[in-house]
């Protein structure tokens, strides 16, 4: 079966193709409807990711060139899309490491980076032998055992009654890991598996980033973005596609995403 993807270009945020697609996007966004300013848990998980990025460049060489240029194929068409990495070290000509960097509460979150990282992957090995790739995941309140889910639930159907409730606990991340045996949960840098065909996975807590960043620097009060989790989503899909033509399995049910994804793609055609 021919590939999903072709002609993949590993660029930095100067090339003049990509700097034209983000003024594109800037354009498409100024002319959308007003949307609500992002959550302080949203505004949390860029500051991990830049401390993170920070605590990488540490212990190894990090490079400029961390987004991928390549063409998507459906059907008859040929899309242009960009995906930023949050983080690439070039240790050879022949190697390249690619690191996911997530904050999130929810454990079911690791399989949409594994999915992310599968797609890079596939698309960066037309241009590398060897892909390695690590989530750097920051746990903002993912329970521990399941009994600690079960009090999560009846937490967030104590706060919110006029809503409906989910209909399971939330799984915890050995009950996902459980189910992602391709990801290796590592405790250091060092110990990351080196077979490119395992993700290796690295844990976080929010006192490791506060202890990176200083807590003067982050957004920390999550409260009322806990009450309002559901609305973010969209605001967060809506963002996303600011500045990308990425689609993930969940941005394909989401309304907004689509309808600004055909407007990108009737501009590129």
């Amino acid at each position: 079966m021919a590939s999903r993807f072709s002609r993949p270009r590993l660029i930095d945020e100067s090339d003049r193709r990509y700097r034209a697609h983000v003024e594109q996007m800037q354009l498409l966004r100024s002319n959308r409807r007003a949307i609500r300013p992002p959550r302080a848990r949203d505004l949390f998980g860029g500051e991990a990711e830049a401390a993170l990025r920070t605590w990488l460049a540490q212990h190894m060489a990090l490079s400029d060139r961390r987004i991928v240029e390549y063409l998507e194929h459906r059907g008859r068409q040929a899309i242009t899309k960009y995906r930023e990495l949050d983080a690439v070290s070039l240790p050879d000509a022949r190697t390249i490491h690619v690191f996911e960097i997530k904050a999130s509460m929810k454990a079911t979150s690791l399989r949409r980076a594994v999915h992310q990282l599968r797609d890079t992957q596939t698309i960066l090995r037309m241009l590398f032998t060897r892909v390695q790739t690590t989530i750097l995941l920051v746990d903002t309140g993912m329970p521990l055992t399941p009994a600690d889910a079960v009090a999560q639930r009846a937490d967030w159907i104590a706060k919110n009654p006029d809503r409906p409730a989910p209909d399971e606990p939330p799984p915890t991340l050995d009950a996902v890991l459980e189910h992602l045996p391709q990801v290796r949960l590592a405790p250091s840098l060092e110990a990351l598996p080196a077979d490119p065909d395992l993700v290796g996975l690295l844990r976080f807590s929010v006192d490791d980033i506060v202890a990176l960043a200083g807590a003067e620097n982050l957004h920390l009060d999550w409260d009322e973005d806990d009450e309002e989790e559901e609305g973010g989503a969209e605001q967060e899909v809506a963002e996303r596609y600011a500045y990308t033509t990425e689609v993930t399995e969940d941005d394909e049910d989401n309304p907004l995403a689509a309808a600004l994804r055909k407007a990108i793609e009737g501009r590129q055609q």
